[in-house]
């Protein structure tokens, strides 16, 4: 991979180099490769296939995570976001001590790496929400909870330019990979000040399926506002909105 540089920049094919555009800037790569039906039956490639394959299954529950989460991460996510998640999916899986390479899988894998995952790389909520919070998963009832103690915002919340209030939320999820279905729920805050008055605590719980054998996911994220003549306005930039998982039962 190369990078264009010039005034002039290039997009499609010329030969065997292919020039193209990403968040990243302008590039150029060289085609080539060992042809698909060879790393498909070759068994020099074994390990090519079963890492495909893992892959694959990785990319899978990426798309599907980010499916469950959608509606907390509208305005969280980054342009690299699917990319860090499929990685962190990979080592999931490469944690499946059950089945054999090319086989490994979530569910038999340590779903339990995905805690801490950040959705905003530009927006961590470790760099915006200093407030100490207990995050919970009770797998019997099903609960999922995060509990906020009282503190000043000010001094708790670091917010960009313009904000007046801001809004904490919370999601959870129970996540099926096998078949790709999910059950979720979603409960936020009120807009609430931005300034040195000390807040009541929270204490926000979503219920899912008690006694559960799935995956089980709790997310926390935060929303900015600007009050402008009593009514709020969300800073909808995205680059300072941050979401994270902040708790990850796995499979019982």
């Amino acid at each position: 991979m190369a990078k264009q540089i010039g005034l002039i920049k290039l997009k499609g094919t010329i030969g065997n180099v292919t020039f193209y555009s990403t968040v990243a800037g302008d590039l150029a790569r060289q085609k080539g490769g060992v042809d698909a039906k060879r790393i498909a039956t070759d068994p020099a490639f074994q390990r090519t296939r079963e890492n495909g394959s893992e892959f694959g299954r990785a990319g899978m529950a990426s798309r599907l995570l980010c499916a469950t989460f959608r509606d907390l991460m509208a305005e969280t996510s980054d342009s690299y976001m699917y990319g860090r998640l499929t990685g962190r999916f990979v080592k999931v899986i490469r944690a499946d001590a059950t089945n054999s390479r090319g086989l490994r899988n979530v569910i038999d894998g340590e779903a339990e790496l995905l805690k801490g995952f950040e959705f905003n790389i530009r927006g961590r909520l470790k760099t915006k929400f200093f407030a100490p919070f207990t995050a919970n998963i009770d797998r019997v009832t099903g609960a999922a909870s995060v509990d906020i103690p009282a503190y000043i915002p000010k001094r708790k919340v670091l917010a960009p330019r313009g904000t007046t209030h801001y809004r904490i939320n919370v999601a959870a999820a129970e996540v099926n990979f096998e078949e790709e279905a999910f059950v979720d729920g979603i409960v936020s805050s009120p807009e609430l000040p931005l300034d040195r008055t000390l807040t009541a605590p929270l204490n926000m719980v979503i219920d899912l399926p008690p006694n559960s054998t799935k995956p089980l996911f709790l997310a926390l994220g935060l929303e900015f506002f600007q009050e402008v003549n009593g009514e709020m306005f969300n800073l909808l930039n995205g680059a300072h909105n941050p979401t994270a998982l902040v708790k990850v039962s796995g499979a019982a």
